[in-house]
């Protein structure tokens, strides 16, 4: 008996100190380097409400972190152009995980590839903050919480500002101008639920493709509805081309037209001229206090135009990242995610922000008004700001949730 309770003590001593090594190996970070990637679009319709733009705001959250938090550990980001494809996309992101070492991917603009990415990421169990796309099935159908973050916008929050408020001015009638593919599905079908919620109805839609190159049979066909509103269902290129087209047609003396995910940068490629009085949701304004008005002029100083959300939000998310890796001395994914959940995110970009159960990140958003050009005092100061909306009334509440991994109490 002694025999045997000498040879456990002896084999326990040979295996704690493994295990407390291997604990400790994992507590640690993979190669004491944290690698960040932006997937975004470079070149296409979407590049300036993304694009280079949230590479640099990268670039800006990683240096503001090192300068307040001096980290031991290295920061590596790179970035790539996914193409509108989500072939494109998830391709480049499974080499990521695979064979460079990425342990989380940033911006993702386009929910095809966002969809297709949120997939790989939880295959690899890495981490994605999605700044970019909109759709909610990716914290609806798609969710996948334990490694996906939705973080700046999504297709609920950006129909509900706008159109509850247009209907209660008796634009009650409504026709969607829609970009064909999983972000303006989801973008149509979010608005028309607030459209007939609030006792208007909807006439008809056309669909067009990604990038379309002429807008007008499209604009015809809304311009022959009567409707009262036509709704972009769209954004970026899409966005900016159909607003200009739609007043080239003299469309917009009889109809109103509202671009559901309209940011500064389509107001600014427009003009206020074309512009003045749309009403869209927003989740940042540059000139909404100093702080914002302070990171926004850093921003501009290095990148030459202001800031739209997506930019603010990859600058948000990236911080966000960084902070819970600090603050729990790893980047193993579980920890991190557990960590960002736990953490109130309060900068620029949000302040109260959290992290749900069903990956979705709730922040206040803002329902603007596109200024008269006689009112704005100076370049990019476009905006109104018609009412905040709470954060807890900006998304989709959790009683709504059609995400599978959240079970439903």
């Amino acid at each position: 008996m002694m025999k045997r309770k000498l040879l456990a003590l002896a084999l326990s001593a040979m295996l704690f100190p493994v295990a407390g090594s291997a604990l400790a190996q994992a507590s640690k970070i993979s190669g004491d380097v944290v690698k960040i990637a932006v997937l975004t679009d470079m070149s296409g319709v979407y590049a300036d409400l993304g694009g280079k733009g949230s590479v640099v705001a990268a670039e800006m959250a990683i240096e503001d972190f090192k300068a307040q938090f001096k980290p031991k550990f290295k920061i590596d980001l790179v970035s790539a152009d996914h193409q509108n494809k989500a072939d494109v996309g998830s391709n480049k992101v499974r080499e990521w995980y695979d064979t460079q070492g990425v342990d989380m991917v940033t911006d993702v603009l386009n929910s095809g590839v966002a969809i297709a990415v949120a997939k790989v990421t939880t295959e690899k169990n890495k981490i994605m903050i999605n700044a970019g796309a909109a759709s909610t099935r990716l914290t609806n159908e798609d969710c996948a919480p334990n490694n996906v973050v939705h973080y700046v916008y999504d297709t609920y929050a950006l129909a509900n500002g706008p159109v509850s408020v247009m209907i209660k001015q008796g634009k009650d009638t409504w026709f969607f101008l829609t970009a064909d593919y999983a972000f303006g599905h989801s973008l149509e079908k979010d608005a028309t639920a607030v459209v007939l919620a609030n006792g208007g109805k909807v006439l008809g839609g056309v669909r067009h493709p990604l990038n379309a190159s002429d807008f007008s049979s499209f604009l015809l066909q809304a311009q022959s509805s009567k409707a009262k509103v036509v709704a972009l269902a769209n954004a970026g290129g899409d966005t900016i081309n159909s607003i200009k087209a739609a007043n080239e047609f003299g469309l917009t003396k009889s109809q109103s037209v509202v671009g559901l995910l309209t940011t500064i940068i389509d107001i600014h490629a427009v003009g206020l001229q074309a512009t003045q009085g749309m009403m869209f949701t927003e989740g940042f304004y540059w000139n909404l206090n100093k702080e914002t008005r302070d990171w926004s002029r850093r921003f501009f100083d290095k990148h030459k135009r202001m800031p739209s959300m997506l930019h603010a939000g990859a600058y948000s998310a990236v911080t966000t990242y960084l902070k819970a890796v600090q603050a729990t001395g790893t980047d193993d994914t579980a920890t991190v995610m557990k960590k960002m959940h736990d953490t109130p995110i309060n900068d620029a970009f949000a302040k109260g922000g959290r992290i749900r159960e069903d990956g979705r990140m709730v922040h206040d958003m803002y329902l603007v008004e596109v200024k008269k050009p006689s009112e704005s005092k100076e370049a990019w100061d476009y905006y109104n700001i018609k009412q905040v909306i709470p954060a807890e009334q900006a998304f989709q509440s959790m009683a709504l949730s059609r995400c599978p991994a959240v079970a439903k109490k």
